[in-house]
């Protein structure tokens, strides 16, 4: 019988500990490269080949990832994010550079394929 009573014990604090976990608000790290690439894909041909000011949806996206990325772990999951993508796109970086103040936002990391994202955060 102690055995029994044991493993209801046992149970009961399992059955806790996992409403706990479905109950908690998210941790830090919530933001995904998918989030990352959707926020900044109406940017890619502008960071490519434009000129002149970027249009207004790249600079929503943009936005949108400056305050999705609120904490370290966003931060540098963005980074790192960015850098694959810009090593794919190859984006100008006098353009790239110059997005965060065109849009009149400030990037939580920089669009460059050389970032180091271990100082990002």
């Amino acid at each position: 019988m102690k055995y029994s009573s044991r493993m209801l014990v046992s149970t009961s604090a399992m059955a806790g500990l996992i409403i706990l976990i479905i109950l908690a608000p998210e941790s830090e790290g919530a933001i995904s490269c998918n989030d990352v690439i959707k926020d900044l894909k109406p940017c890619v041909n502008y960071l490519k080949s434009g000129s002149g000011n970027p249009p207004a949806a790249c600079c929503a996206g943009a936005s949108a990832l400056a305050s999705a990325a609120s904490n370290a772990a966003d931060k540098k999951t963005a980074c790192g994010c960015i850098k694959t993508a810009a090593q794919k796109t190859n984006p100008n970086s006098k353009l790239a550079q110059a997005l965060p103040g065109n849009c009149g936002i400030t990037l939580p990391v920089p669009i460059s394929p050389t970032v180091d994202c271990s100082k990002i955060g």
